[in-house]
């Protein structure tokens, strides 16, 4: 998939416990040029349900992209990330950790852990919808994805 041809949504999981960055994300990626459907799990055990088509997400689509937060609840997203990361089924999916830590041993560890890039979730509102627009920019429309597994 490239900026010049789309042929099919992308689809994007966004993990996210947070309902208002949930619906940010949603309508900054919704407002884009590139149609897109998105899924939401709101910790890290659901995701990897999800990702792994395990209980009630027999159906599940494999994502294109994953956006993911560092603070979850049940499991977080450093250990939902390695275990991405470490799964060969879902390991070539790219992930975008965008989370509110801006600690350093966060940004190092989720780079060991093989995160695709990490942005620092912006406080403003507008801000917020700049950061999901460039990284929607980035990703579907310069970078491209590869191919569902």
């Amino acid at each position: 998939m490239n900026g010049v041809e789309v042929r099919r949504p992308v689809d994007i999981l966004v993990v996210e416990d947070n309902p208002g960055d949930v619906r940010l994300a949603f309508e900054a990626i919704k407002e884009g040029k590139i149609p897109s459907r998105i899924a939401v799990a709101r910790d890290g055990e659901e995701a990897l349900a999800m990702l792994r088509r395990e209980g009630r997400h027999l159906g599940a689509l494999r994502p294109d992209l994953i956006v993911l937060d560092l603070n979850l609840p049940r499991k977080d997203g450093r250990e939902l990330l390695r275990d991405i990361k470490t799964d060969p089924a879902l390991k070539r999916i790219p992930v975008i950790v965008l989370t509110s830590s801006n600690a350093e041993q966060d940004v190092l560890k989720a780079y060991e852990l093989y995160a695709s890039c990490y942005i620092i979730k912006p406080v403003g509102f507008e801000e917020f919808i700049g950061a999901i627009r460039a990284f929607e920019h980035f990703w579907l429309q310069v970078a491209t994805l590869p191919p569902r597994a």
